[in-house]
């Protein structure tokens, strides 16, 4: 097993020729082999950090990227020997499977007997070995997004860098593939920093969750630290559903709360929505705040609208406004 490689972010901003400033000053480490994870909405600059740990995008004067300590801020991609998957595949058309899994290899000039036992390594690894002599256009994209990521680790990057890689997939896909790149990851027990604006994703293969907003850093910690814990507003809003309990800065989540009888209840809504998803039903209540209350509960039968629905908010859940910046 290779060494793992950890990764500094010192003091990294970046602000464009326009005088666009996508990413305020930046700073962030990273242990070897651990699964980060940089979330966020649209143009929150988490892709401009991606790209500047790769190499592909300069930091602002002042900037420093380290791998084991190693300042890598002048090396180009490269040099850096990082592997990149993006939500585009960026694979040749021009080459089969076999020969897109190799081409890196091939540029750093491995003995072809090496490569080729590579190459076999990668598409067995990656279950695409039938696929091994088709053209790129003959793939489906959850096929396309396996041959990607065999050729970005073949050549054992010192870091795994994907950028949205799921985004272009069907829901189903996504969520079998994300299941793969989580143990893919684990048996490799490579650096790998994810970026993302999806929070299931963010949740189900992050060691600890980078949550950005407006080229800041709103918070990092793990899943459920982020989850359970969130230190601001933006947090708390962004990651999950959330709600704010009636006179008071306390808030709780949708799955936290019963439906009870009405001499239990601490609260009474009126049912404005409902949303059957299988494992559970969303209800939708009026009455309790000004905004919507979100309830969630796993229940066999419909409640008709307009009615009266009490629920039981147990203190032991509530999130302390404190850690949420109120």
């Amino acid at each position: 097993m290779q060494e793992t490689t950890s990764v500094q972010i010192e003091n990294c901003g970046k602000t464009f020729a326009d005088g666009t400033q996508a990413l305020e000053p930046i700073n962030l480490s990273i242990e070897g082999g651990e699964t980060v994870v940089l979330l966020g909405p649209s143009g929150c600059g988490k892709t401009t950090l991606l790209r500047i740990i790769a190499g592909l995008e300069s930091p602002d004067k002042g900037g420093k990227i380290l791998f084991n300590g190693e300042n890598v801020t002048a090396k180009m991609i490269e040099n850096r020997n990082v592997g990149m998957v993006f939500q585009s595949y960026a694979l040749f058309p021009n080459m089969t499977v076999s020969e897109n899994v190799g081409y890196g290899l091939k540029v750093r000039k491995m003995p072809a007997r090496e490569r080729e036992t590579r190459i076999q390594e990668m598409l067995d690894m990656m279950q695409i070995h039938d696929l091994a002599e088709r053209q790129i256009d003959q793939l489906s994209g959850g096929q396309r997004q396996r041959v990607a990521l065999a050729r970005a680790i073949a050549v054992r990057p010192r870091i795994l860098l994907l950028d949205e890689p799921l985004t272009a997939l069907d829901a189903l896909l996504r969520d079998r593939l994300r299941m793969e790149i989580d143990a893919l990851l684990r048996k490799l027990n490579i650096t790998a920093i994810y970026v993302t604006h999806d929070q299931a994703e963010a949740m189900a293969l992050g060691d600890r969750i980078v949550v950005m907003s407006k080229g800041k850093i709103a918070q990092v910690g793990t899943p459920r630290e982020i989850y359970y814990r969130p230190q601001t507003d933006f947090v708390a809003d962004f990651i999950g559903t959330i709600n704010r309990l009636p006179g008071t800065e306390k808030l709780c989540r949708p799955e936290d709360i019963r439906i009870v009888a009405p001499d239990q209840a601490s609260h009474v809504g009126v049912l404005a929505a409902s949303q059957f998803l299988g494992d559970r039903t969303r209800l939708v209540l009026s009455g309790i705040t000004e905004e919507d209350f979100i309830v969630e509960a796993p229940l066999r039968k419909d409640i008709p609208l307009g009615s009266d629905v009490p629920i039981l908010i147990d203190d032991r859940f509530l999130i302390d406004p404190k850690a949420v910046g109120a």
